[in-house]
């Protein structure tokens, strides 16, 4: 599933400028006209310390009238969803941070973390992983945590399908290391004919109760909205028993996407991606 990258230099709360693309769908994105193979393709990004752009880092702006805040840093930054990607519409176009879009290169989108920052963004479909340098705005798509560069998405083994649920994870510098990357663990508050499915045991999980009885009607409240495929995971990992609601496995984006769109109407904003 392809998007319309949005200009949304208009669009700030505040003096600072994001001239990038922005992500809905568009007529005209998607591959090369030639085909490239994956040998061709450069080497993931290379995480080093950078400053902070002075473009495209808010601290809040809007969007189709959303307004999405900055994060401080990408500290600990780890999120679990939908990954779609950019082509060839806006192969040199200019990014959030006034640098040019190279298709080609290893680099993304997305709403919230600092620009630039690093993150290792894991296909859940098939367990391919690469590190991109994100230096841009978006994706302004419903359901939606990252959008990559063609060249990122064809070493994910996702161009084809357009989307792919999968785990972005921000990589973080110990300056007491050297200045070698380290990856942080702390999680963060949170097509076409083809499906592709997922190869790890991946659940949508609702809520984390310490009393059965709550996590019972949580269940309910979800048969009552026509939502099926629900169970209670009990948790005894951290000393104290909890309850966790989940609904699953979830198979493909498609499938993802329907969930998500029914807990909306049940009033549940916040489900969160388990990958086991």
């Amino acid at each position: 599933m392809h998007r319309d990258r949005l200009k949304f230099v208009v669009c700030l709360l505040l003096a600072t400028a994001l001239t990038g693309c922005g992500s809905n769908k568009v007529k005209g994105d998607g591959p090369p006209s030639g085909s490239i193979a994956i040998p061709d393709l450069p080497g993931d990004a290379i995480p080093r310390p950078e400053p902070r752009s002075k473009y495209g880092n808010g601290p809040i702006y809007e969007v189709l009238g959303q307004a999405y805040r900055v994060l401080d840093t990408h500290e600990g930054y780890r999120e679990r969803g939908v990954a779609s990607w950019y082509g060839k519409k806006f192969h040199g176009n200019l990014t959030s941070m006034r640098e040019t879009y190279d298709m080609y290169a290893m680099t993304a989108a997305h709403k919230t973390l600092p620009l630039p920052s690093y993150v290792r963004v894991r296909n859940l479909s098939n367990g391919k992983n690469v590190v991109v340098r994100v230096n841009d705005r978006g994706p302004f798509v419903h359901n939606r945590v990252i959008d990559l560069s063609y060249a990122a998405a064809l070493k994910l083994d996702m161009v084809k399908d357009g989307t792919s649920l999968v785990e972005v994870e921000a990589i973080s510098f110990n300056e007491s290391s050297g200045d070698r990357p380290t990856r942080r663990t702390t999680a963060a508050p949170r097509t076409e004919s083809r499906r592709h499915e997922v190869s790890n045991t991946v659940y949508v999980q609702v809520g984390a109760f310490g009393d059965r009885g709550n996590a019972r009607r949580r269940i309910k409240l979800l048969r009552s909205g026509g939502i099926g495929n629900t169970r209670v995971f009990e948790d005894k990992s951290t000393g104290q028993t909890l309850y966790r609601v989940r609904i699953g496995p979830v198979r493909n984006v498609e499938q993802y996407d329907l969930i998500v769109d029914e807990l909306g109407k049940l009033g549940i904003s916040d489900p969160y991606l388990v990958a086991e």
